[in-house]
């Protein structure tokens, strides 16, 4: 039997990674609805849409099953709010939005720290500490509403580092032409939420909200003592990794990544990059569009169209199931176009993004004039978030396609920008339904996501690149002469081992799940040359 491949192992502890990552970032999603005291439902059923809503429960029904802190606090003789927390929808949004208030000014640490320190490291303890402040939130919720605002906004905070990082270790790892599939386990977080908005509804339906935190941290404790064991930061570093394989991806890798440290950060040069920037662009209006989304779809499902618990956690998460398969059905198309050049590497980063963005906003503008019916919102709900699964084919490695090297840097760049619609979304959402739960109302933020999400995938298809920059070689980068040469002769190889087809390299094409073959052409070894 076969050993299983090292980077087998790397995608399935990578997709176990971000599952975790998203489940310490919505988790509040869902118990909010639950934590929030019943008593305030009547007032925002006010408006005649809302009327005949049957999930409002009954004051007794609201801390159903055991609580270690309520316990605890009953133990103490400690007062609470045994009704539930009365926040208004102000309030709720800035609990929402308190997880990326501080998430942003971490992406380029993030990408720098692990340049520095490897992503095993940075990744691994950015997600650990995260879950470890899971058993902890129910205790600080009833103590105070600011003390939970803190550790949200902290938690946001310190799993910051964690994707821009995981760049540095894709670019080690992953040869060019395996990239949009490796990417895809990025996608790992839409399986986090598909998975655990279903069990965190039942969880909350069969007991009490706080299980939801101590299960999170179970969970995510369990993986952080498998990624300490599992994972290295190079194939050079794992002492278990197959020489065949090790051989065949510092071959593919060639000198599209240095072996050594490279030199100084180019800043400037990617503070000044178009193609960078474009990429900033195309992520602002994806997440956007996520964040509203998956943030707030299960206060809509809710409030809007009175489902109960369990079904708010199944139609929550069912968008972001259908966003990781096609984001991995997506990701190889993108790889064979590459592999058979049928399209090259710029135009394929550009049709993933006009699916993930420009499709994903039409789609959000079909949803803010027909999400009264709830069969088609529910439908389109779920289109809008399976179609920004293209963006692991897109955006995401279109960093890594510019520069191996800074790629974590580049992400961190992307993300300290990009990823402040996490925070800004929910604060506009909070101020157009604060005491208006209407159709009206969600109308209103369904329109600014889908103008988000089209502006800026017009913007990428028009103006974007994904070649290997200049700059990929640091603050000294190769004179021009030279860099054309080395595209040249790459080009000149390439169109040599075309003319020489092999049947057994498209039998034997590479797969995660199968042994590596050393058997690979010398084109797709000098791909990104």
């Amino acid at each position: 039997m076969a050993a299983v491949e090292a980077r087998t192992v790397l995608w399935y502890m990578t997709f176990m990674g971000f599952i975790v990552n998203y489940m310490i970032r919505i988790n509040l999603n869902i118990t909010i609805v639950d934590m929030v005291a019943k008593k305030v439902v009547p007032s925002l059923l006010a408006n005649d849409t809302l009327e005949g809503n049957s999930t409002a429960l009954p004051v007794e029904e609201l801390h159903k099953g055991f609580s270690l802190e309520r316990w605890f606090l009953n133990w103490a003789n400690i007062p609470y709010e045994r009704e539930g927390f009365h926040w208004d929808e102000k309030q709720q949004a800035a609990l929402l939005g308190s997880f990326f208030w501080a998430h942003w000014t971490l992406q380029i640490p993030g990408g720098i720290l692990a340049t520095k320190y490897g992503t095993k490291l940075v990744f691994g303890w950015a997600n650990g500490i995260g879950v470890f402040c899971c058993f902890v939130i129910p205790l600080i919720s009833y103590w105070s509403y600011t003390g939970l605002i803190a550790i949200r906004v902290f938690q946001g905070w310190i799993t910051g580092l964690a994707w821009p990082s995981m760049h540095v270790l894709t670019a080690k790892w992953i040869p060019p032409n395996e990239r949009s599939k490796f990417v895809s386990a990025y996608l790992g977080s839409s399986v986090g939420v598909a998975l655990f908005y279903p069990i965190f509804g039942f969880i909350i339906d069969w007991t009490s909200w706080e299980w939801v935190y101590y299960i999170c941290g179970i969970v995510g404790t369990l993986w952080f003592i498998a990624w300490q064991f599992l994972v290295f930061d190079s194939p050079a570093q794992h002492p278990r990794i197959a020489d065949s394989e090790r051989r065949y991806i510092e071959k593919s890798l060639g000198a599209s990544v240095q072996t050594a440290k490279p030199g100084p950060t180019p800043w400037r040069a990617i503070a000044t990059s178009r193609p960078v920037w474009l990429n900033v662009v195309a992520q602002w209006g994806g997440i956007w569009g996520l964040f509203t989304l998956m943030t707030h779809a299960p206060t809509y499902f809710r409030l809007i169209h009175h489902w109960n618990m369990r079904a708010t956690g199944f139609l929550s998460g069912l968008p972001h199931l259908m966003r990781m398969l096609f984001a991995y059905v997506f990701s190889m198309f993108a790889d064979y176009l590459l592999r058979t050049d049928r399209l090259s590497r710029t135009n394929v980063r550009k049709l993933a993004t006009f699916v993930c963005c420009g499709v994903k906003g039409l789609i959000v503008l079909a949803l803010a004039y027909f999400g009264y019916n709830a069969t088609a919102a529910i439908l389109l709900v779920t289109l809008a978030t399976m179609f920004h699964g293209a963006v692991s084919s897109g955006p995401l490695a279109s960093m890594v396609d510019l520069s191996p090297n800074y790629a974590g840097i580049v992400l961190g760049v992307s993300g300290m920008i990009g990823g402040m619609p996490g925070f800004i979304s929910p604060l506009i959402v909070g101020y157009l339904t604060q005491g208006n739960q209407t159709i009206e109302a969600w109308k209103q933020v369904f329109l600014l996501s889908s103008a988000m999400l089209t502006g800026s995938g017009i913007l990428y298809v028009l103006f974007s690149e994904s070649t290997l920059q200049p700059w990929n070689s640091g603050c000294h980068p190769l004179p021009d002469p030279g860099l054309k040469e080395l595209q040249s002769l790459t080009l000149q190889k390439e169109d040599e081992e075309e003319k020489k087809p092999l049947k057994a390299e498209h039998d034997q094409e590479t797969d995660y799940n199968l042994p590596e073959r050393e058997t690979k052409t010398k084109s797709e070894g000098n791909d990104e040359k």
